[in-house]
Order: structure tokens, then C-alpha cells, then sequence
């Protein structure tokens, strides 16, 4: 069973898709708006996004590049009405596996679901699992409770996410921490990662010696 988050305002149209995602074995978890699908998602994983475009409050390709940005890999169908391509190909740059045009046929949908899931494989590394990125609200989660973190660790935190897996060089921590009048240094930069290590036992945070840290999946 894959759980599948459904963001789709036409509520007619998602109780019918609604209940051909449960004949078909999988738990929907249906919502009407993207900020509520971004609140979703900040406490709960999802094997699949089914992902209508025109939206209110947030719109699909919004919600998904924000999902993006915070590392979340989960796969992407957006359900939509749209023939624009320009539309389409902002879905795709933004991290879409796929898309449907509406009306569209129910078989071909499941078809679409089950090779999106095959392929993806759905599997996301431990980092990803107990560090979430929340930009629109600024935040980060550590196993799904938000951290106590002053603005530097905050920021800190996030660009080390942003290159998870790659050493972020002093100079870079140093250029987008502090600003020339402020005058950053090693030992601040140590002070914070210090921190960083104790509010994150779990996440391995590596001195690459003489050249930076990398936040290690």
C-alpha cells in the first residue's frame, strides 16, 4: 500500500479519484489548497504527490518546487487541465516525474502510479528522513519537531543542507553568513557547527580539515 498525498480542489472530481486510489489499495490523504498541502507534509511522508496545478493559496508547481528546495524527493504527477507548455515545462523543471491531462482515463492513471513508483524507488536517505526544510516559514524540523536555532544556525543549517553529500568551502560560510562589516571567522563558524551537532546527535556533520564541513547522508 503507497500512501498518496492528493491536492486537488474540484472536490467531486477528487472523491472519484479518491475512491479509485483505494480500490486500487493505496491511503489517500486528500486536501484542497497548497499551504494545507505544505502543512501536510511537514509531519508526514508520502510515497507519491498527485498534484493539480490552479490551486488556491498556493499552487502545485509552487508547492512542489518548495518541497524541492527542502530536499524531498518524493515523486510528482501533476493532474491538470493545462495544455500551455511553457506551464508544463515549469512543472518538469521543478522536479515533476510526470503529468495526465484532464479528462483523463482511470486505467492510464494507475498505470502512471505503479511506473512512477517502480522507477523512483521511493526510498530517501537517513538525512532527508530526520532533517526537513521548511522554507516558506523558515524552519527546520529534526525527526519532525522544529529546532530551537538562532538565525546563523538556522542558516548555517540550511546551506549544508542545500549541499548535502558536498563539502560547502569556510569561504562560501563565511560570504553567506556574515556580511563584510560584521567579520566572520573559523572559530564562529566552529562555535555554530558545535551547536548544530548536539541539537542533531543522529545527522553526521564531517570537518573536511582545511577546506569546510559536509553534512553526510
Amino acid at each position: 500500500m503507497s500512501k498518496i498525498l492528493l491536492l486537488e480542489d474540484d472536490t467531486l472530481f477528487a472523491e472519484t479519484l479518491v475512491d479509485l486510489l483505494q480500490e486500487a489499495e493505496h491511503q489517500v490523504t486528500h486536501v484542497t489548497n497548497g499551504q494545507s498541502a505544505l502543512d501536510i507534509t511537514f509531519g508526514q511522508k508520502f510515497d507519491l504527490y498527485l498534484l493539480d496545478i490552479n490551486v488556491p493559496l498556493v499552487n502545485g508547481i509552487t508547492f512542489l518546487q518548495e518541497l524541492r528546495d527542502s530536499l524531498d524527493k518524493t515523486p510528482a504527477i501533476f493532474l491538470t487541465s493545462h495544455k500551455d507548455k511553457e506551464v508544463l515545462k515549469r512543472g518538469f523543471s521543478c522536479g515533476a516525474d510526470d503529468y495526465l491531462r484532464k479528462p483523463f482515463d482511470a486505467d492510464e492513471l494507475l498505470l502512471r502510479i505503479n511506473a512512477v513508483l517502480k522507477r523512483t524507488n521511493c526510498t530517501v536517505s537517513q538525512s532527508s528522513a530526520l532533517l526537513y526544510h521548511d522554507t516558506l516559514h523558515k524552519r527546520i524540523l529534526y525527526k519532525n519537531t522544529e529546532l530551537d536555532l538562532s538565525k546563523k544556525e538556522y542558516e548555517l543549517l540550511a546551506l549544508l543542507l542545500k549541499h548535502i553529500n558536498n563539502t560547502v568551502p569556510k569561504e562560501m560560510i563565511l560570504d553567506e553568513l556574515w556580511s563584510s562589516n560584521e567579520g566572520g571567522s573559523d572559530g564562529a563558524i566552529r562555535v555554530y557547527i558545535t551547536r548544530i551537532k548536539q541539537l542533531v546527535p543522529e545527522i553526521s556533520i564531517e570537518n573536511i580539515r582545511g577546506i569546510g564541513y559536509k553534512l553526510v547522508s
